[in-house]
């Protein structure tokens, strides 16, 4: 009785651990699954702000797993380089500038200042867009490209009226076709008695053909536009000069003026203290 009552008292302690470890087991495989789900929910190559405001607490913290964070002045290096081929890519539209303690990124409309811990500070798009490199450059898995050499932003005389005419020359030369087949029909109806429809079919030809005018017209013009919109604020950034605008919180020496500039934002959650302090 007495070895049967221990025996009995073994496996009720046991039942605690056991569930203990079936619980821990199922923490683990669900978080496993939400990684997968995240990883299959979201483009990281194509990760940016949208993506960034829709991601949950729980599917950040599943995808990024904060004991491999980079940080220091290795996560300013991959910033730079993301950022930087951006830029060359279109995506984003900023000046980069690397310092010792900080990386500074401005447009002519807002800036961005990030520190070796991940945190940031700044205002406008330039902010933005530049959360989610953050976050995805202090992932150890995530391939960040060569530093581009030299200034990646054109200088305003650089920049040309418009873009490829090729698009407006076959646009052109289509409407001329329909133009020479419109006076082509009306010319037969109204001369050799070819009847209504020749004359209508006419009419509907040189229609399209003006149409097509006016594309290549609007297209010339929006391209010119845009490209001078684009002088425009690459002159407001002095890009030319290298001096940097004046709403920069940063003096001639490249320090940091604090008064000018809002409290600082984590893009990066906390580290957990191994201590448990």
């Amino acid at each position: 009785m007495g070895s049967s009552g221990s025996s009995t008292g073994d496996g009720d302690e046991r039942v605690p651990t056991d569930e203990r470890d079936s619980a821990s087991e199922a923490d683990d495989l669900s978080t496993e699954q939400l990684r997968e789900q995240v990883e299959q929910k979201y483009d990281f190559e194509n990760f940016g702000p949208r993506e960034m405001d829709e991601m949950s607490a729980e599917e950040w913290e599943a995808a990024f797993d904060p004991d491999s964070w980079i940080t220091g002045p290795e996560l300013l290096d991959r910033v730079e380089a993301d950022l930087k081929q951006r830029v060359l890519d279109r995506d984003v539209f900023a000046r980069i500038e690397r310092h010792e303690d900080y990386l500074l990124a401005y447009s002519d409309t807002g800036f961005a200042v990030v520190y070796p811990d991940g945190s940031v500070q700044g205002e406008g798009t330039v902010l933005r867009d530049v959360k989610p490199t953050i976050a995805l450059c202090s992932m150890d898995d995530y391939d960040v490209p060569d530093v581009p050499e030299g200034e990646i932003l054109p200088k305003p005389q650089e920049i040309p009226e418009g873009g490829t005419e090729l698009g407006n020359w076959m646009l052109q030369i289509v409407a001329f076709a329909q133009v020479a087949a419109g006076l082509g029909l009306l010319g037969a109806g109204v001369f050799f008695n070819r009847g209504i429809i020749a004359i209508v079919a006419g009419v509907f030809f040189l229609v399209i053909a003006v149409g097509l005018f006016f594309t290549v017209a609007n297209a010339r013009l929006s391209d010119r536009f845009r490209a001078e919109e684009f002088r425009e604020r690459l002159r407001a950034m002095n890009v030319e000069s290298g001096e940097r605008p004046d709403f920069l919180p940063v003096d001639e020496d490249g320090q940091i003026v604090d008064d000018q500039i809002d409290d600082e934002e984590a893009v990066l959650p906390p580290r957990e203290d191994p201590d448990g302090a």
